[in-house]
C-alpha cells in the first residue's frame, strides 16, 4: 500500500490499512517512545497509546506536511501527556551549580545507536525527558517548562545535568565500540 492508500484506508477504519500503518511506521515511533521511557515495556505501552491516538486523529491529517512528521508529533504529545500524569521526578540539588557545564572534551568511542539509546534510558526521569525534548525534539526551554509545568531554570538545569551524566558514561565506555554519530557528539558538549 502507498502512504496515500494507508491514510485513506485508516480514515475509513480499514484494519488492513491500520496494520500497514503500524508495520511501516511502528519501528520508528517505537524508537521515539524508547528514548523517553524508563524501560522497554513502558515504551511499548506508550507506542500502543500513540497508535490509538493516531487512529482517533487520522481525520485531522490534511496532507500539508510530512505524514511521518505528523505521526511523530502525535507520538511525542501522547508521551508528554503520559509523563505529566505520572510521578516523573526532577532531581534538584541546591548545593551544586547546575548551569556550569563541563569543558572536559568527550573522547569519542565506538557506540552504536542502540548503545546511545541505552545511555539515554539510564538517565534519571527528569534529565531524560528534558534532554529528549530539547536535543532530539527541538523544544525550547520555555516550551519544555510550559509542557511540564516547571520553571525554565529547572529545564536548563536538567539538561546540563543530563549532558554531564552522558559525558561521564561515554568516558566510562571509551574504547568499547565504534564512533557515535556526530549529531549526538555535538549535543552533549
Amino acid at each position: 500500500m502507498t502512504e496515500a492508500e494507508i491514510i485513506a484506508g485508516c480514515k475509513k477504519g480499514d484494519s488492513a490499512a491500520e496494520y500497514a500503518l503500524f508495520r511501516q511506521y511502528g519501528g520508528r515511533l517505537f524508537t521515539v517512545c524508547r528514548r523517553y521511557a524508563r524501560h522497554e515495556m513502558e515504551a511499548e505501552d506508550w507506542l500502543q497509546d500513540a497508535f490509538v491516538r493516531i487512529f482517533e486523529k487520522i481525520d485531522q491529517f490534511r496532507g500539508d506536511g510530512s505524514f511521518e512528521g505528523w505521526l511523530h508529533r502525535i507520538t511525542v504529545h501522547t508521551i508528554l501527556k503520559k509523563v505529566k500524569k505520572s510521578a516523573f521526578k526532577f532531581e534538584v540539588y541546591p548545593d551544586e551549580n547546575p548551569l556550569v557545564e563541563s569543558n572536559d572534551p568527550v573522547v569519542f568511542s565506538n557506540l552504536q545507536a542502540e548503545s546511545i539509546l541505552q545511555l539515554i534510558s539510564q538517565l534519571p526521569d527528569g534529565y531524560r525527558l528534558v534532554f529528549n525534548m530539547f536535543v532530539l525534539e527541538g523544544f525550547s526551554h520555555k516550551e519544555i517548562a510550559n509542557h511540564l509545568n516547571i520553571e525554565e531554570a529547572t529545564s536548563r538545569s536538567q539538561l546540563a545535568k543530563a549532558r554531564r551524566q552522558l559525558q561521564s558514561a561515554l568516558h566510562a565506555l571509551e574504547g568499547e565500540s565504534a564512533p557515535y554519530p556526530t549529531y549526538f557528539k555535538s549535543q552533549i558538549k
